[in-house]
């Protein structure tokens, strides 16, 4: 039996199967040590299927043994591929940082449910990466999205339960629009599974109705992705929600719903609907643009550090956007790099707060003061992930950063004036991150007693190091992400044509 054709099932099987033994797991440190095993397993196999596909494999799966389109697909090919090492990282490094900074914010008895809710989370993100059906995407959406809540309302700050209330309704809007959406397209090709979606599409008569159905998985998905200005729900979930929570959903959540965004747009209505590619850029490059800059503009005038992260995360899904509007190979590689790399630079960045909670429970600006005497290694690692967000060379955000210049440069006469956007805002984060740096080294500490050296345990330390590490590694050799990034961009471009 070749385990090779199975993996895209056990990517979604075995957390899933896992999540419910886990509440069993009642002794201390059980519970952590079972997620965090079965999140290493799920990584594993993220890796190898990654491994297939930069071997030129696109992989596919029949649940059941039934074809597509009569029976349910799985598929990763490489711009799966690059979200499912994205997503099943995340989830990985959190977790192995995760016990210290869970056990100080959720109750012991209570820590079972909690990691039953962050498999239910990965194995709804991994779902909605190798589904090949619209309709089986919309149930791995719910799933995850369902556990997202309990996981943001998990922890001790009662202020998580108003902005979990916003992000249920805005969410439940999102998933409302994308099923209407879903449901007209089946209804004018009857059929559910992309591929064959696409082919059936172009013999449709009355074009009105996918018109419609486009717009309305476009709002949706868009709701979910926290693009600006509908990404009202993203500042409170982040700031409220236990640390490590953050960590993993500030690294893929959005990301996992601006890959459907562009899959859906660019395999299913671009390639038959004419004009399409004009109307999606069109409609995302004004949205990413005033994303970027209103966002970084928020980020910049923000006293509280996850707050401004969590705005900076706005602006950076600006940049994804902005590529993906761009419609161009070089473009959507520079959509898909932004993908993996903000996934590492914003993750290292929530790995760091998380750090230096343990020293300041107030995480305002001007409560900082002396972190870099107290947490040298934290503030070092914080400021090596700032410079990966703001783009600096050797780092992995400039990679992905060149990539949308390259791509700007080449979209026509008005490509000069979207990299003068890109710089700004660059400009804009350096404003934004130095106001972090310099509360973390320069200002003084609040207290007057005597600051000494005090990190944050060395199991969450060696993760957020070794992130920080990473930050530096993926920009002096790209290659893995750039890859397949690469071959995505092809693949999406070949199926707009």
């Amino acid at each position: 039996m070749d385990l090779l054709a199975h993996l895209p099932a056990l990517q979604v099987i075995v957390p899933m199967l896992s999540a419910p033994l886990i509440v069993l797991l009642q002794p201390r440190g059980l519970a952590w040590a079972g997620a965090t095993a079965v999140a290493l397993l799920s990584f594993a196999i993220a890796v190898s299927l990654t491994l297939a596909v930069l071997d030129g494999q696109t992989i596919e799966y029949a649940m059941g043994g039934w074809p597509a389109p009569y029976g349910i697909a799985l598929s990763v090919d490489a711009f799966s591929a690059l979200m499912l090492l994205v997503v099943t990282g995340a989830s990985t490094a959190a977790l192995l940082a995760a016990k210290p900074s869970i056990d100080k914010q959720i109750e012991l008895g209570r820590q079972p449910l909690f990691y039953s809710a962050w498999l239910l989370v990965l194995s709804g993100l991994v779902g909605i990466v190798v589904a090949a059906d619209a309709f089986n995407i919309f149930v791995f959406m719910e799933i995850s999205s369902l556990a997202s809540y309990i996981l943001i309302a998990g922890g001790p700050d009662r202020r998580a339960l108003p902005a979990v209330f916003k992000y249920l309704i805005m969410g439940t809007i999102g998933a409302t629009f994308y099923l209407i959406g879903v449901g007209l397209i089946y209804m004018m090709t009857g059929t559910l599974n992309l591929a064959d979606m696409e082919a059936r599409i172009g013999d449709v008569v009355e074009i009105n109705p996918v018109l419609v159905a486009a717009g309305f998985i476009t709002i949706g998905l868009a709701l979910k992705a926290a693009v600006f200005p509908l990404h009202v729900w993203v500042p409170n979930a982040y700031t409220h929600a236990p640390h490590m929570v953050t960590v993993f959903l500030a690294a893929c959540a959005t990301k996992v719903s601006l890959y459907v965004l562009i899959r859906f747009d660019y395999m299913v209505f671009q390639s038959k609907l004419v004009d399409h590619d004009m109307q999606f850029a069109m409609f995302a490059m004004p949205l990413a643009i005033l994303g970027i800059l209103v966002a970084s503009a928020v980020a910049m005038f923000e006293g509280h550090l996850k707050r401004l992260l969590a705005s900076s995360s706005v602006a950076q899904i600006g940049y994804i956007l902005l590529g993906a509007s761009l419609v161009s190979v070089i473009g959507l590689s520079a959509s898909a790099t932004h993908l993996f790399n903000h996934a590492l630079a914003k993750g290292g960045l929530f790995l760091a707060v998380a750090c230096l909670a343990y020293q300041y429970k107030d995480l305002r600006l001007d409560q900082l003061g002396g972190a870099s005497t107290r947490m040298p290694w934290t503030c070092a690692a914080f400021v090596v992930c700032g410079l990966s967000l703001i783009g600096v060379p050797g780092t992995a955000g400039f990679i992905s950063k060149w990539l949308l210049i390259n791509a700007a440069l080449q979209s026509g006469p008005w490509g000069w004036g979207l990299v003068a956007i890109i710089l700004i805002s660059s400009l804009m984060a350096v404003v934004y991150i130095w106001r972090i740096v310099e509360a973390l080294y320069f200002n003084d500490p609040v207290e007057d007693d005597v600051l000494t050296s005090s990190e944050a345990p060395l199991q969450l330390l060696l993760i957020t190091g070794l992130v920080a590490i990473l930050n530096i590694y993926f920009g002096i050799f790209p290659q893995v992400p750039l890859e397949l990034a690469n071959s995505a961009a092809a693949l999406l471009m070949e199926g707009a044509k």
